[in-house]
């Protein structure tokens, strides 16, 4: 009789893994964490000076039940773990009223109700001063109850609130290979293996280490704060709120109000170098003024005020699908498996309401949300 170490292991406690093992371990689950690294790292994609949670997701409509239900749990995580995560301060989506970004907020609003208020490029231009070189042909969607999430503190958090419910936590420890055997699976590590009858893999960028076989890519992702020029400035988080801008190029310019001494958060996404692949193996994470130049560049034509070389830039690793929706589910039908990956550069904010759906696929419950159109079969 085979002897098992623990119910459910879940492999990677980033954002996603440790949502699943705090929510695994509330429902009485035996359930083992491993972290290669730390909770809260800096190598991956759960980390950075603010996340963005949007209800009104424009990636897809059937995201907005997720982004709800993780407003809930962010809210509870903040009251048990006595953290605070959220900090309200709306968020600004601009572009074609038909496109993916202000199009795609806008349908996800109207499908689900979601209170959003809508500008012409005038309107925008007028309201948001900040925002220059408005194309007359976008438009604007603001969600006053869009919030901005502390990642590193969440993660953390959220590995404390697993611990307290009875989870086990591996730090520093590294999963070398999955290996399913009848009626579960064998978890290789330097130290000794462990035994599981299902394992919840969400490694993120280090995914396809362990499933090859699906359709991620890895990119690079920096991240640069820009200081204004002048301390009463319009780029606080008031005047200023989180952001996401369709560019003419189709490429997207996103950010974060100024908050402390670094100043605004922007990031450009697709642009020269922020594209290419990474390999997650590769912990070298030093920066080149490549990584910020082109953001700078545009400064001056579409965010006029901001000094044009950034206080400091960081590096995120981005993994994303062919169609931007993540993966979730049992590839294959396999009982042994769970897998979760493909943030797609807006994941995180998801991050509790994902961990709460690898709960119900792993004990065999129905999710409160469909989830079809998420399955890591679909591109099979």
């Amino acid at each position: 009789m085979t002897r098992w170490d623990a119910e459910t292991a879940v492999v990677g406690l980033g954002a996603w893994g440790a949502s699943a093992l705090w929510r695994l371990a509330s429902r009485d689950v035996d359930v083992i964490g491993f972290e290669r690294f730390a909770p809260g790292h800096a190598l991956g994609s759960s980390h950075g000076h603010a996340r963005v949670l949007r209800l009104a997701c424009p990636q897809h409509p059937g995201l907005v039940p997720l982004a709800r239900r993780s407003r809930e749990l962010w809210s509870e995580m903040e009251d048990t773990g006595q953290e605070r995560l959220l900090v309200v301060c709306g968020a600004l989506t601009v572009g074609t009223e038909n496109g993916p970004l202000a199009g795609g907020a806008l349908r996800a609003a109207r499908a689900h109700g979601v209170r959003v208020r809508t500008f012409s490029a005038s309107a925008l231009r007028f309201q948001y001063p900040r925002h220059t070189g408005v194309p007359d042909r976008h438009i604007g969607v603001y969600e006053p109850s869009a919030a901005l999430i502390r990642p590193e503190r969440a993660v953390r958090t959220a590995v404390a609130l697993a611990e307290e419910a009875g989870a086990r936590v591996l730090a520093d420890c590294r999963v070398t290979r999955v290996e399913p055997v009848p009626g579960g699976v064998r978890l290789h590590t330097a130290q000794r293996s462990v035994r599981v009858r299902q394992v919840v893999l969400t490694a993120g960028a280090w995914l396809t280490g362990f499933l090859p076989e699906l359709p991620l890519e890895n990119v690079r992702r920096p991240l640069a704060w820009f200081r204004p020029y002048e301390a009463d400035s319009g780029f606080g988080p008031e005047e200023f709120p989180a952001f996401a801008r369709e560019l003419e190029d189709g490429r997207v310019l996103w950010g974060n109000g100024a908050e402390g001494g670094d100043g605004v958060e922007l990031g450009l996404d697709d642009a020269g170098v922020a594209a290419k692949p990474v390999d997650p193996e590769d912990t070298d994470r030093s920066v080149t003024s490549e990584d910020w130049s082109e953001p700078a560049r545009i400064l001056p034509v579409r965010l006029p005020g901001l000094r044009p070389r950034p206080t400091r830039v960081a590096l995120s690793t981005r993994t994303r699908t062919p169609d931007g929706r993540f993966l979730l589910g049992r590839p294959g039908g396999d009982a042994r498996l769970v897998v979760a990956g493909g943030e797609n550069g807006y994941g995180f904010a998801l991050a509790p309401a994902v961990g709460e759906a690898l709960a119900d696929v792993v004990r065999g419950d129905a999710p409160a949300t469909g989830l079809d159109f998420l399955s890591p079969d679909r591109f099979r």
